[in-house]
């Protein structure tokens, strides 16, 4: 995987961030979503560099090979804010001012965070997969809490990781073939590391609670994005049947959105990466390089 891509560990504060990073152009980050690792791009980010991008992807403190402070009561050091951040300062590191930013599942919230936060270091940004968790939660039904219970489970204290950690190979399921068996063999290692599964979790408690709570204050001050933003959904995936038009509700959050539906599941890197490169290829480029 990532074959010319240099990989390395960057310290940036209270975070250590596992990146990978290649190519030449305007710069574009990557972020991953839950349970995956950065590799899961490892079909889309090379074919970026193919179209003339510099693409940074790297793992989320919690996951992978990231490593942030431990645990706190009030979850802070699993924030989206917090996640923002380390993505900011690894931009720094790799010396862009200015970045393309795309981010999946859990990713994509870090990616709205670090938007929403720093408005003038992003050019433009790409959501897949993703609504902002406070329109989740104002929208709970119990089709919802059938479908997405997970998200409830992971914001109980301690036993969600005894339950995970029994048995990893039960809880989390892969194939190999579809996936790729490097991006497999990486994200199965990660999901059989107690530490990992715990940073996974507190993403996830995070999200119930500090995340929430700054939503909500973003939305009372009446704070949007404002680089333009790329909505995208797996057509296999639930959020369309679930929601309607995403990008009806993207359009109170946003002042400029557009975006469709890719026909995949759910982890449309790995599943749809020709339509995904084709997509955010076309949004993010082609311009100068910025850095």
């Amino acid at each position: 995987m990532f074959e010319n891509f240099v990989t390395e560990d960057i310290n940036v504060g209270d975070a250590t961030v596992h990146v990978r990073h290649g190519g030449e152009g305007t710069p574009v980050l990557l972020v991953h979503g839950h349970p995956r690792t950065g590799s899961t791009w490892h079909r889309v980010a090379p074919a970026l560099v193919e179209r003339g991008f510099r693409v940074v992807v790297p793992d989320l403190r919690g996951y992978g090979s990231s490593r942030g402070p431990a645990p706190t009561e009030d979850h802070e050091p699993a924030s989206k804010r917090a996640m923002a951040g380390d993505l900011l300062r690894l931009m720094d590191a790799l010396g862009h001012d200015t970045f393309s930013l795309a981010g999946h599942d859990r990713g994509s919230y870090a990616a709205l965070r670090l938007t929403l936060d720093h408005p003038e270091r992003v050019d433009r940004v790409a959501l897949l997969d993703c609504l902002p968790i406070v329109e989740h939660l104002e929208r709970i039904d119990a089709t919802f809490a059938t479908e997405w219970w997970h998200w409830f489970f992971f914001a109980q204290p301690h036993t969600p990781e005894r339950v995970i950690t029994a048995d990893p190979d039960a809880w989390y399921h892969g194939d190999p073939q579809r996936m790729g068996q490097e991006n497999y063999d990486e994200w199965r290692a990660a999901t059989r590391d107690p530490a990992v599964v715990r940073g996974m979790l507190e993403d996830y408690r995070a999200g119930l609670t500090i995340d929430r709570r700054h939503e909500e204050e973003d939305r009372a001050a009446g704070r949007k994005v404002t680089p333009p933003l790329l909505v995208l959904w797996s057509l296999r995936d639930d959020l369309e049947r679930l929601y309607g038009d995403p990008l009806a509700i993207w359009r109170d959050w946003a002042t400029d959105v557009r975006g469709h539906g890719i026909d995949s599941g759910h982890h449309m890197a790995e599943e749809a990466p020709d339509d995904l490169t084709d997509a955010l290829a076309g949004f993010f480029g082609p311009r100068s390089a910025t850095a």
